[in-house]
């Protein structure tokens, strides 16, 4: 009963915000346009090694095209919508621990990182652990659900198993950021 009330419970949250993921989609989905349009693909606003802080704050909504743009909102929106079930404050604290996590990426690392991934990763790595953090039937079905659905990301962490060009250290502290926003909300 008490499983059952609490499932209600996430549902109607989720019901109440699922149109979250879709709303934060509409930016990247209208800078893609707008590039493509006006500037021929050129108008990327990356996190670029040193540059301007603003680039840990715009480059998830910059792509490099809508191939890319399409496969990260592909994997964007359920992940968002499992984490919403747990709530919203959750939610905020993928977002920030990712933004958090990058600064070292901008400050130490040479090339530069953009897209949604890294907060996509943040998703999957909060929803991987924070069922084995609560330990409650629920929350450990959700984390095994995702671990055997969205597990086939996990290689994209390591540098030797990632595609060229891809920014495998972007995708690492995106998803070190859903650790560390699991383990806060855990800790609350």
């Amino acid at each position: 009963m008490a499983l059952a009330l609490r499932l209600d419970r996430s549902l109607a949250r989720l019901k109440q915000r699922a149109f979250l993921p879709l709303a934060i989609l509409v930016v990247p989905w209208s800078q893609e346009l707008i590039d493509q349009l006006f500037f021929a693909g050129r108008w990327n606003l990356p996190l670029v090694h040193q540059g301007p802080w603003w680039g840990l704050l715009t480059a998830p909504f910059s792509h490099a095209g809508f191939g890319h743009l399409l496969s990260n909102s592909l994997w964007f929106v359920p992940l968002s919508w499992l984490v919403l079930l747990h709530g919203s404050r959750a939610y905020a604290a993928v977002w920030i621990s990712v933004v958090l996590l990058q600064v070292p990426v901008w400050l130490l690392w040479p090339a530069a990182s953009h897209g949604l991934s890294g907060v996509v990763y943040g998703l999957l790595g909060f929803l991987l652990l924070i069922g084995w953090l609560e330990k409650r039937p629920l929350s450990v079905a959700l984390s095994v659900g995702c671990l055997f659905s969205y597990g086939g990301l996990l290689p994209a962490l390591l540098p030797f198993l990632s595609p060229p060009g891809v920014s495998w250290i972007g995708h690492a502290a995106g998803f070190a950021g859903g650790l560390v926003a699991a383990w806060a909300i855990y800790r609350e």
